[in-house]
């Protein structure tokens, strides 16, 4: 009966047999550094890929501090160590314990010439852009229907603006049929004429990114009349996509974002506004409203009714002032004239007359002041205080008694 081993016995025999073997114990191995990742830890875990196949790399810490660049995706790389089985995993991989740059990798060279020659043609100029439009109805999507990519756009799209429809394209992201799965995905939302299209996926390696580098892919955003937000990978991934599309967003959430409008802040907004405008209606009310009573104001002082009632009023006044006025000069001339009176009482013939004088005049009426005028026998008239007399001189007396007969 043929012996029956355990895994653990076979993966040992097996490193076993890897150790024994010289070659393996000191290899140079040339190739594109590819999935290439920095753990915690400080390890660095990578593979090393040519034209036909792939190894498994790791590069411990206490060998890493020996390494004097930062190794990255599509680096051109000769790595010197071990090859060697990892009995738990029952795989093989090179222990590298020095890698050295060995030019860029062909994928990076053809990216970079790619780049150059599409910037020639004026694909990546900003002329070319089309705006983004800040309020969408309906957003477009443009990859892989599972995976990371498409739950996160819809997840924030949706929490975003609930009221937003979603239409997605389910494209074929990564392998040879990507890059026709994507321009058909990207010409049938521009048929359905989408307000704004996401065309991405989520992260990878420069390999599983490659269908948004290729100038088809390239042509086809460039094309589109539908505004393009690229969303390939995490932000430090940029493809050839991204310089084409009208925007570019880091990640697929973030595309999301700069796609759909949060509808809670346009509402928050949109009450501000109302609000201020109701200030502002109401203040320019209350200030036309002002404005209206000091025009009320004026009418009435320039209206004819209010011109006639000032008008009767200055009459009424100026009829006061004139009656004033002559009352008080009627007063001075009464009392001018008492005055007068006075003053002529002590000339007037009847004052004196009242006093017992009497006032003679001949018969013909003149006056008689002199014994001389009038002769004995004449007929005088003699005026006293109640009347007058009419007598007839019998005598008449100058200086001394004169009788005449």
């Amino acid at each position: 009966m043929q012996n029956v081993y355990t895994v653990a016995q076979v993966n040992s025999y097996i490193r076993n047999m890897f150790t024994q073997d010289f070659m393996l114990q000191k290899v140079r191995i040339r190739g594109e550094v590819s999935n290439c990742k920095y753990h915690s830890s400080g390890h660095i875990y990578f593979t090393l890929k040519d034209a036909k196949s792939t190894i498994s790399c790791v590069m411990f810490s206490s060998d890493r501090k020996g390494l004097p660049f930062r190794l990255s995706e599509g680096q051109q790389v000769v790595a010197s160590g071990s090859v060697d089985v990892y009995e738990r995993d029952g795989k093989y991989q090179l222990y590298a314990r020095e890698i050295e740059l060995d030019g860029i990798g062909a994928l990076y060279e053809k990216y970079e010439r790619l780049k150059t020659e599409l910037a020639e043609r004026g694909m990546f100029a900003e002329q070319y852009k089309q705006p983004i439009p800040r309020y969408v109805k309906r957003l477009g999507v443009v990859t892989a229907q599972t995976g990371a990519a498409v739950r996160d756009i819809i997840n924030v799209a949706s929490r975003r603006n609930p009221y937003v429809q979603i239409i997605l394209y389910p494209a074929i992201v990564q392998g040879e049929a990507a890059v026709p799965s994507i321009i058909n995905g990207i010409r049938a939302m521009e048929r359905i004429g989408v307000d704004v299209m996401i065309v991405g996926r989520g992260g990878g390696s420069i390999e599983d990114l490659w269908a948004f580098n290729e100038e088809a892919v390239a042509q086809a955003v460039f094309d589109c009349r539908i505004p393009v937000i690229s969303a390939v990978g995490h932000e430090t991934d940029v493809t050839i996509t991204d310089f084409v599309a009208d925007l570019r967003a880091p990640t697929p959430s973030a595309a999301a974002e700069l796609a759909v409008c949060d509808f809670g802040q346009l509402e928050e907004q949109m009450a501000e506004y109302a609000y201020t405008m109701q200030h502002l209606c109401r203040r320019t009310v209350q200030s036309y409203r002002n404005r209206l009573e000091q025009y009320g104001v004026r009418l009435k002082y320039v209206s004819p009714l209010n011109v006639l009632r000032m008008k009767k009023t200055q009459a009424v006044s100026l009829e006061e002032r004139l009656q004033a006025v002559m009352e008080r000069r009627l007063q001075e001339k009464r009392h001018r004239l008492a005055i007068y009176a006075e003053r002529m009482k002590g000339l007037s013939p009847l004052d004196k007359l009242s006093m017992g004088y009497a006032y003679v005049s001949d018969a013909s009426g003149r006056k008689l002041s002199s014994v001389g005028q009038v002769d004995v026998g004449e007929t005088i008239r003699v005026c006293v205080k109640d009347g007058s007399l009419l007598a007839q001189v019998r005598e008449k007396e100058n200086g001394e008694k004169e009788r005449r007969k």
